[in-house]
């Protein structure tokens, strides 16, 4: 073990801190008996800055598939390439409506204490992924969120623009390892609105060119079916929403709609979230709840970690990384 490794092993021994070590030696175990890992990501971790510890687990082979949120997806290139521009908001908490108003005019979006500036991330971005999106819509092809990004990435058209060290980029990393992703509600983003408004425009004329969540599912179907036929597939969830909700359905549904009864259980699953166990909260749902919905087994090694996945999260990642 290394210093990282090391300091959780000693110090983390009791209540969310010992849920944190189980969950990242059951992790090492599933991997270590062949298995497979499946990571949704939820919230704003890209903004968090979570492809400081991500990237690098994606390149060791310690992920094998991403369910993300539209605004992961984007983010993550957004700090890429405008990562001088941003602004922190220590005192975020104390702010009034006047000073969020002023940060409206001055086209800083802010998540939490992070501001995101519109100019130089997102219209940025736009600009570069609406040339891919008409070349698309006039060849008749049609691609899915991240095969946009990827195209735009591996081409190297952003280059000059970096401003961040591009083996923190958890979507360039994949992207390189052309890792499956799915993005399901990727019309709840802001590239999402903004192909909303090029289709209303005009500027693309078939709105099916950027393809939907349902033929991500599709996608996720074949691609889960396949994979666990040689080796079991964890599901690792950084908070909660539609990019854990939704790929975790992929099970029920190819049991209960397809009637395939020789498709394995989720073989691992762990959940990071600070959204209390509540009636009617699927983000804070035991995992034992998701036994009678047919996604997990009673012998599934099951964890939950109540606490800030962007404190947890590179603490687990490290610990299977041995740093």
């Amino acid at each position: 073990m290394s210093t990282i490794s090391k300091f959780i092993k000693h110090h983390y021994r009791h209540f969310n801190a010992a849920a944190l070590i189980d969950a990242a030696e059951g992790y090492n175990k599933h991997l270590a008996e062949g298995g497979k890992m499946f990571v949704t990501i939820g919230g704003a971790m890209s903004t968090a800055e979570l492809g400081l510890s991500l990237a690098e687990m994606i390149r060791q082979d310690k992920i094998h598939g991403i369910s993300c949120t539209g605004a992961n997806l984007e983010e993550d290139v957004f700090n890429l390439v405008a990562h001088d521009y941003y602004e922190r908001v220590p005192r975020y908490r104390y702010l009034t409506p006047q000073d969020e108003e002023a940060l409206l005019k001055r086209h800083m979006n802010r998540v939490t204490d992070t501001c995101i500036p519109e100019m130089e991330a997102m219209r940025r971005i736009e600009n570069v992924v609406l040339k891919e999106w008409v070349k698309a819509d006039q060849a008749n092809e049609r691609y899915f969120p991240h095969e946009f990004m990827y195209k735009i990435l591996l081409s190297g058209v952003l280059k000059e623009s970096y401003q961040i060290d591009p083996k923190d980029s958890w979507l360039l990393a994949a992207a390189e390892k052309n890792l499956p992703i799915f993005v399901p509600g990727w019309e709840d983003s802001t590239l999402g609105n903004m192909f909303s408004g090029h289709c209303i425009s005009g500027d693309v004329k078939k709105v099916h060119t950027v393809r939907t969540g349902i033929e991500y599912m599709i996608e996720l179907a074949e691609w889960y079916t396949n994979l666990t036929a040689k080796s079991s597939l964890g599901f690792f969830q950084i908070a909660g929403g539609i990019a854990g909700d939704f790929p975790i359905c992929v099970v029920p549904m190819l049991h209960q709609d397809l009637q395939r009864d020789n498709v394995p259980l989720w073989g691992y699953f762990c959940q990071i979230s600070d959204s209390t166990t509540s009636y009617g909260s699927y983000s804070g749902a035991v995992p034992n709840e998701k036994i009678t919905w047919g996604k997990l087994g009673v012998d599934t090694p099951s964890f939950i970690i109540e606490s800030d996945a962007s404190i947890v999260a590179p603490l687990i990642f490290a610990y299977v990384l041995g740093w």
